[in-house]
């Protein structure tokens, strides 16, 4: 009859348990008792915290707890997240209590309820189900009183937790559409914030320089094997403390200071670390940009063989940070054995919708990739570089000693975590989600007059030009931000705004996705994004829209079980 029915309480309540345990077992439940189990003098938190951290971590559904007033019981139980304990005298209350509340404990007086009275109200309490309906937003409401008790931030550093808090109202309450932003699940949390943490691990597993490194080696361990897993390469190094610092990495590998590199504009949708010449990239190497056919914005392979044939790199980046539209790898990979050059994929965008075969994998083409463990991959912030085998040794040795010293064992610990969710066959439907919701946000914008570079996307985002609105990228930024949605601006091919103005917008889909959110919502989205930049400066209109996001993101929840570990 479905899981155990938990039973606990202190010494005055132990002759209706009793009574209870065997009325229950009779009737073919199945009972654990917690106890006490005698008359000796004993504090009912002992015994019925146990039960209801069982109900609270979802090990036992419902839970019944006795003391001599039922009172003590019942203040213990509520101190826990998603715990509804009900004091019950009687058998309309018992019903009440599930009907309208949805108890999951149910807590007895001992001394004031007979066993006859105590069986009416535990077979009333167990018979009627939730209502739901209009009763769930108030058991919601309910709920997250709990979910932020006063933990040790809280204690020792009020001010941080403060902030924490509002930032994960922030979260809860905004369209987050920055493309390269996105929730990871509890299970990385608690691993980011893990005690991982405080080890010292300089080197690799079985080869450290520090002693005491023989667990943690195991999980670094794990989350190699399960990258080499999902991406189906020679080699993997997770080490890296992020996606730029993992393109470092790959350039220290291959290259040597005043190396040509054949790499992707900035502002036609390339990273910082392509080769601006503010990066460290563009004063190290001698960079060769290429870009996209200003017609149809997207990237002219035949111009990419004019400059490497001109040019001779050493190495050819492709991969990029705001295009939308699908990378042949393996025309790179022509050019490059044309001019002897290596070729090097940054897939921090894409990475998840690569795993997923939702777009096509450098794997096979390039020597070396690199990539973040975020965005699209749906892990904690973090880098990654994956190779042939044959470049490992150099790969390794680059990360460290070349370019980092100890490594983050606890962002290492929730790589492992994240790449095992990536490797479930359901990642494999949210991806092809992130998809079909990008294409269904643009072509709402689209379709209400905005010009989407490239005329649409094959990715998880698209640019949004403004470059023939009176709008900047920041003004639409901000105007966005006031009324609950969070994009980032951005340079469109053959920008002539400066790069903190710039005349477009990035928009993504993975962090919506992850909430639940799909073509429906996009579509809804879309309509308050265009009502926003269609009159940027009426704050009647923000003001509208904004109560309008605040509805749609209460109907898809973000971490609406942990808020206690987020503020």
């Amino acid at each position: 009859m479905g899981d155990p029915i938990l039973l606990a309480g202190d010494h005055r309540g132990v002759p209706l348990k009793a009574a209870l345990a065997e009325r229950l077992q009779a009737a073919g439940h199945e009972v654990r008792d917690l106890g006490p189990n005698d008359d000796q003098s004993v504090n009912y938190p002992e015994f019925v915290a146990p039960a209801a951290r069982a109900v609270s971590e979802g090990q036992a559904s419902r839970a019944i707890v006795i003391c001599g007033t039922g009172l003590g019981v019942m203040y213990t139980a509520n101190r826990f997240p998603r715990v509804r304990a009900a004091l019950v005298h009687d058998v309309a209350t018992a019903r009440a209590s599930r009907e309208h509340n949805d108890s999951n404990i149910l807590a007895l007086s001992g001394d004031a309820t007979s066993p006859e009275l105590a069986w009416q109200i535990v077979e009333a309490w167990l018979a009627e189900p939730f209502a739901g309906g209009r009763h769930a937003k108030r058991v919601e409401q309910i709920d997250s009183l709990t979910r932020n008790p006063a933990g040790p931030l809280a204690e020792a550093e009020p001010a941080v937790a403060e902030i924490l808090r509002r930032e994960a109202e922030r979260q809860a309450q905004c369209l987050e559409l920055i493309a390269s932003e996105n929730f990871v699940s509890e299970a990385v949390l608690e691993a980011v914030g893990s005690i991982a943490t405080n080890k010292y691990a300089e080197g690799y597993p079985g080869r450290r320089y520090y002693g005491g490194c023989e667990v943690l080696d195991e999980v670094e361990d794990l989350a190699r094997s399960r990258a080499a897993e999902l991406f189906g390469c020679d080699h993997a190094n997770v080490q890296p403390h992020s996606g730029s610092q993992a393109n470092e990495c790959v350039y220290r590998a291959a290259l040597e200071v005043g190396d040509t590199i054949l790499a992707m504009n900035l502002d036609h949708g390339g990273h910082l670390t392509h080769g601006s010449p503010v990066n460290f990239s563009g004063k190290l190497y001698n960079i060769v940009p290429y870009g996209v056919d200003r017609e149809t914005e997207r990237i002219d392979y035949e111009e990419v063989r004019r400059l490497a044939l001109e040019h001779r790199p050493k190495l050819i980046q492709c991969g990029a940070t705001a295009y939308s539209r699908i990378i042949e790898f393996d025309k790179f990979r022509e050019i490059g054995d044309e001019v002897g050059a290596l070729v090097f994929a940054d897939i921090a965008h894409i990475a998840g919708l690569v795993v997923t075969g939702h777009h096509p994998s450098p794997v096979g083409h390039a020597q070396l990739i690199a990539t973040t463990t975020h965005k699209t991959l749906r892990g904690p912030r973090g880098g990654m570089i994956l190779c042939d085998e044959a470049l490992a040794k150099k790969v390794d040795s680059a990360v460290f000693p070349g370019g980092q010293g100890g490594p983050l064992m606890h962002v290492i610990a929730a790589k492992a975590v994240a790449f095992a969710e990536a490797l479930r066959p359901e990642f494999r439907e949210y991806s092809g989600q992130v998809v079909a919701n990008a294409k269904a946000l643009a072509g709402e914008l689209a379709g209400r007059g905005f010009k989407i570079v490239s005329g649409g996307t094959d990715n998880h985002l698209f640019m949004l030009s403004l470059v023939d609105r009176e709008i900047s990228g920041k003004a639409a930024q901000n105007a966005l931000e006031e009324a609950g949605i969070t994009v980032n601006k951005n340079m469109v091919p053959y920008d002539t705004r400066k790069p903190f103005v710039t005349s477009g917008v990035r928009i993504g889909s993975p962090a919506l996705t992850t909430r639940g959110m799909g073509e429906e919502e996009m579509v809804k989205a879309g309509e308050l994004v265009a009502r926003v930049l269609n009159a940027p400066e009426d704050p009647a209109v923000r003001d509208a829209v904004r109560g309008e996001v605040v509805a749609l993101c209460n109907r898809f929840p973000l971490y609406s079980d942990r808020w206690h570990r987020l503020g």
